[in-house]
């Protein structure tokens, strides 16, 4: 596609060393990097607009800058769950796992059928993906009742023992995006909280704290 190398040469002039020596400060490795803030990138996407082939090529070039721009191009509705699948097994880092889930895969039809799916994964960022559409759904979909979620309960308590990093810090955050949804499943989400908190396994404590510390405030719904 001719306009990807016009959008590369664009993440490269808007690219730092400042930006780049940054992303190791917040756990974010990539092997291809520009340096491009997400100030610039959400700019850089609102003048493209969405276009699902040159999300696709842009996801292929590799480039971690050119990944983000990809979830914020492509067209939800044109999303397949093989493309889900595959971008799944590409994830890098939390950055680009999360802003994919954040801002395109919750919005396909296909996302419920995937948090199941790629809860089951061993790898730790296609794992944490799971959990962070789970949380994204939680978010951003108005569709849905609670037994959707409430169906997802078991994936997080099966998932809560896994002590990897980004994937405990992910079952936290789908845990208290789905208690934050409504009354019924604040109370079945502290319930699961609590459970997990009298764990022996280190990170299922780690995790049930730290969803009780956020679903016991004054404020817990939105």
């Amino acid at each position: 596609m001719t306009e990807v190398p016009k959008v590369l040469a664009e993440l490269e002039r808007l690219g730092t060393k400042h930006t780049r020596d940054g992303y190791a400060r917040f756990g974010i490795v990539a092997k291809k990097t520009f340096g491009v803030s997400m100030a610039k990138i959400h700019q850089l996407a609102k003048r493209l607009g969405k276009n699902h082939e040159l999300a696709a090529a842009l996801w292929d070039t590799a480039w971690y800058e050119a990944r983000l721009l990809a979830s914020f191009v492509d067209d939800p509705a044109h999303v397949t769950p093989a493309q889900m699948d595959r971008w799944c097994r590409e994830f890098e880092n939390w950055a680009d796992c999360d802003t994919v889930c954040f801002k395109l895969f919750d919005r396909t039809p296909h996302a419920f059928r995937k948090v199941v799916q790629w809860a089951k994964r061993r790898a730790e960022f296609e794992k944490r993906a799971a959990f962070a559409l789970l949380a994204s759904l939680a978010l951003h979909d108005k569709r849905s009742d609670d037994a959707a979620f409430l169906a997802c309960l078991p994936l997080i308590e099966n998932a809560a023992a896994d002590d990897r990093n980004f994937v405990k810090k992910g079952v936290s955050w789908a845990l208290r995006g789905v208690g934050r949804r409504s009354p019924a499943l604040h109370k079945a989400s502290v319930a699961l909280a609590q459970r997990l908190a009298a764990s022996s396994e280190p990170a299922a404590r780690w995790i049930g704290r730290d969803a009780l510390k956020d679903l016991t405030k004054k404020e817990k719904l939105q």
